[in-house]
């Protein structure tokens, strides 16, 4: 299943994708939050769309796209997980997975602009790879983690370089910044994907490939990265794990590009869809 949210930013309501259209199921699931994850919400709507699909109303065509997932606890991400990634930030492999927070007032919907923040000269593209948690995870071991595994979705993990590496303290600084965070178009469970760690994914810039790579270049893949989270955090149902990005982010190239007003950034995955963001300059909000 594709699970989407849609409507006005803060009052989305719970729809899916289904053969190129989006449907409205909010007469029967009130959301993708952590209370739909964790009593079995994916089960039911499966059983539900088997009995109702025929009757579910087809949302208007040119409904905002919010983020496929209610609010979650937590945004937690991985830095360096791309072989290629690292060697062209000229970093060490990792000998245990990079851990940071991105705030969840970062979240926005998939289709919605980036605003570059207050006195930023350095905001940065990352595609990535997200995976939902689907039930309460502490002190998993690998091989049981994908149990705990809802599904996955498509995350620019927008980046302000300044801000993370030469402000002091921790990348969070440069990770959390209002839009930062564009997640979808859909949650796809994950039994539509067969083999999440052999998925192309890429970045555009003004219709420029910025980065071209797949899943199996991951250091640590996804049952590593869910179960050494869970040895220092609880996992909560809805939970988003950003798994890294390949290489060809802005801060690679020599010299580095960053994006400005009036750029377009475009990026996608196989099997979880495509996103669009326009970048506008800092506004009050």
């Amino acid at each position: 299943m594709k699970l989407i949210r849609f409507g006005e930013a803060g009052k989305e309501k719970p729809g899916v994708h289904i053969a190129g259209k989006n449907y409205d199921v909010s007469g029967f699931i009130k959301d993708y939050d952590e209370f739909f994850f964790a009593h079995g919400g994916v089960q039911h709507l499966g059983w539900m769309l088997s009995q109702h699909e025929a009757m579910l109303p087809e949302i208007p065509a040119g409904a905002r796209i919010g983020c496929p997932v209610a609010n979650p606890s937590k945004i937690v991400c991985i830095g360096l997980n791309y072989a290629k990634h690292a060697k062209e930030t000229n970093a060490p492999i990792p000998k245990e997975p990079i851990l940071f927070m991105k705030s969840t007032t970062a979240i926005t919907g998939p289709y919605d602009p980036v605003m570059i923040p207050k006195n930023s000269v350095k905001t940065d593209w990352e595609v990535e790879l997200a995976f939902v948690i689907g039930k309460k995870a502490s002190y998993v071991e690998a091989s049981e983690a994908m149990d705990y595994v809802a599904g996955y979705c498509l995350h620019n993990d927008v980046s302000e370089r300044e801000f993370q590496l030469e402000r002091g303290g921790t990348w969070d600084k440069g990770k959390g910044c209002d839009t930062f965070a564009p997640l979808g178009p859909w949650l796809v469970t994950k039994d539509e994907i067969a083999n999440p760690h052999a998925l192309r994914l890429w970045l555009k810039v003004n219709d420029q490939m910025m980065q071209d790579g797949n899943t199996d270049d991951l250091i640590f893949n996804i049952p590593q990265l869910l179960s050494y989270l869970s040895q220092f955090m609880t996992l909560l149902p809805g939970d988003i794990i950003s798994t890294g990005t390949p290489a060809g982010v802005g801060l690679g190239f020599n010299p580095p590009v960053y994006l400005k007003p009036g750029d377009v950034v475009e990026l996608g995955i196989d099997g979880l869809g495509t996103s669009r963001q326009n970048v506008i300059a800092y506004a009050r909000h």
